[in-house]
């Protein structure tokens, strides 16, 4: 079975990803080597930024969610697959947008969950807000029962997408 034939049997079963090993590698107790590979399978979706966790690049994290009929709803901070550049040219991008009620009609909430993806209102004081108008692609790892993102992780902004068409997408895989 090649590689793209045993991440797309993977994913078809709904799993997080594929652990490989060279074929005559040996398995050696407590060392690493490049013998062994893991490949996650993110899922992807297009999420509204509605506010920003400041750091020393501008952005520290992007919070992010989704419109459920007219209100926004959080599902994310997400601070994973950002470099520098990227913070920098986000924090430029909200800078303008800033407002200062939350945009987010689910927050804040009463507890961080099982994941620590909860916004709650301590967590909120460290946030600013801003317009709901820019979109990014955001990949993770799956939807959790209490409607957040596990393992979330930026990959890009997207240009061409009306934020208020952003709705929650349940079968996108990345």
């Amino acid at each position: 079975m090649s590689a793209g034939d045993m991440l797309s049997a993977a994913r078809a079963q709904g799993l997080e990803g594929v652990v490989a090993k060279r074929k005559d590698s040996r398995y050696e107790v407590g060392k690493r080597s490049g013998a062994w590979a893991k490949y996650r399978l993110n899922r992807g979706q297009e999420l509204v930024v509605g506010g920003y966790i400041p750091g020393t690049y501008g952005v520290d994290a992007i919070v992010v969610g989704y419109y459920r009929g007219e209100d926004l709803m959080y599902v994310a901070r997400v601070r994973n697959g950002f470099v520098p550049a990227s913070r920098r040219q986000i924090f430029i991008r909200l800078k303008p947008l800033v407002i200062s009620q939350c945009p987010f009609a689910n927050l804040p909430e009463t507890y961080k969950g099982r994941w620590g993806e909860g916004l709650t209102a301590a967590d909120m004081e460290k946030c600013v807000w801003v317009r709901p108008e820019i979109v990014a692609r955001i990949e993770f790892l799956e939807w959790t029962a209490s409607d957040h993102l596990r393992h979330a992780k930026f990959a890009g902004l997207r240009e061409d997408k009306d934020a208020r068409t952003v709705i929650k997408e349940h079968a996108s895989e990345g």
